[in-house]
Formats: C-alpha cells, sequence, structure tokens
C-alpha cells in the first residue's frame, strides 16, 4: 500500500488573469494551462483526464415564455432561478458521458446538462427542465455557454491546455476557472485560480453612473432618446 500510486496535485494558470472590456472589444480567448504533478512535484506517472471549467457570477434570473395571441406576442408562464451562471464553458479531454457518471457529473456541475438551476418556489420538474433548457440554448446562441469535448490537450501525462473564447457580450465580474483531474471516474485532484472581467474608460464610467445613480441614468437616456429623434426629425425635414 505505501507502494501505491498517489492522488496527483494540480498547479493551474491562466494567461489572462484581468480581462479588460473597452470600446472596441470584440472577444478574447482564454488559455488555460497547467501541470499534473504527483505530492514530490514530478510527472505524473500516469494518464488522467482532465476537465476545465470556467464558470462566471452566479445571478438571480427571471425567465418568461412567450406566447401568440390574437397576432401579439405577450409574457405567459414565468419562473425564477437563484443560481445561473453568467457564463459557463467546459473543455474536457473526451466527451464527459466517457468520463464520469451521471452522479459524479451532477455533483461537480461538469456539462450544461448538470448546471443546477435552482428555482425560486415550487415548480414541476418537466417546467423546469424546460426553462433550464430555454436558457441553456439562450445563452448558447449567444456565446455564452459553451462545451469543448476534447478541448483539452495533455501532453507526455504532464502538461495541460484549453483555449476558451470570451464573446464581445461577456458580463462583468470574478469568473473561476476550475480544473479536475480524474481517474477512473473518480475526480482525484482539482485546483481553481480566478480572472476579473472588467469595464474600463468610458464603459465603466456609464456603467458605474447608471449603478449609482439610476434615475438620473433612466432620465438621461430618455432625455438623450427625445434629443436625437428630434435632430433626426430636423434634418429629415431640411431635405
Amino acid at each position: 500500500m505505501l507502494g501505491g500510486s498517489r492522488d496527483p496535485i494540480l498547479v493551474p494558470e491562466v494567461s489572462q488573469h484581468e480581462v479588460a472590456l473597452q470600446q472596441g472589444f470584440t472577444g478574447t480567448e482564454l488559455l488555460l494551462f497547467g501541470a499534473i504533478l504527483t505530492p514530490e512535484g514530478s510527472r505524473a506517472a500516469q494518464y488522467y483526464d482532465i476537465v476545465v471549467v470556467l464558470k462566471g457570477p452566479t445571478q438571480s434570473i427571471v425567465l418568461r415564455q412567450k406566447r401568440k395571441v390574437a397576432g401579439i406576442w405577450i409574457n405567459a408562464d414565468s419562473t425564477e432561478l437563484r443560481s445561473a451562471p453568467s457564463y459557463y464553458a467546459i473543455a474536457s479531454t473526451r466527451p464527459i458521458a466517457k468520463i464520469v457518471d451521471d452522479k459524479t457529473a451532477a455533483i461537480y456541475e461538469l456539462g450544461l446538462k448538470w448546471l443546477q438551476l435552482s428555482p425560486i418556489g415550487a415548480i414541476d420538474p418537466d417546467e423546469q427542465a424546460r426553462f433550464a433548457g430555454g436558457l441553456v440554448d439562450l445563452n448558447r446562441r449567444n456565446g455564452l455557454y459553451r462545451e469543448d469535448e476534447g478541448g483539452v490537450k495533455v501532453s507526455e501525462q504532464v502538461l495541460y491546455q484549453a483555449r476558451i473564447g470570451l464573446p464581445s457580450r461577456v458580463p462583468t465580474g470574478t469568473y473561476t476557472a476550475e480544473t479536475f483531474a480524474i481517474s477512473n471516474g473518480r475526480v482525484v485532484a482539482s485546483a481553481s485560480s480566478q480572472v476579473e472581467v472588467r469595464k474600463l474608460g468610458v464603459e465603466r464610467a456609464i456603467a458605474d453612473f447608471a449603478e449609482n445613480y439610476g434615475f438620473a441614468y433612466g432620465l438621461l437616456a430618455v432625455a438623450v432618446s427625445v434629443g436625437m429623434g428630434w435632430l433626426a426629425g430636423r434634418l429629415f425635414a431640411m431635405r
């Protein structure tokens, strides 16, 4: 037993620990990489599956279903989820279903189908699944939820890397990059690091003003809209 293999340790790193959202930002790509080592610090003696998860701040969100009545789209059923990640991306050496069983995938939220989108209040399980599926589909189409099975590359059983893209509309906040080493369906090691996504320059000033002076920001937005409409009307009237 003393001569048997012991669980490895992970040494993770991220190419950028801060992402600045400035005017003209069109998105970026993060490189999540690191090493798989023995407790003594030498190269791991066996192969491990690696799963990398990049998750944005969780938020409470209200989902509303649109329904067409008499040719008009109106809000119908709705539900509120208390812990929806604003961004979620997962990359793995192989398909998750071939790495862990459903129970382990659910515990560690390894995959979009296993996100714990806790509803507020009682809701029928089928309705919950329908709303959760709608949220996942919407965020996938907006580039905010991503899955890349086979996106993690491991070199010589020691170095791993994965590239994860952030879209131009990526939310701000503190992101957590988690790495899991898995062997025989069991998570044997995990480690995490953080990435800050921040607005800078004019974008940050506008965001701070909107957050701290919401009423004044609303009045200003209305005034600007009215002013632009009046100016456009004047310009067209001169032609």
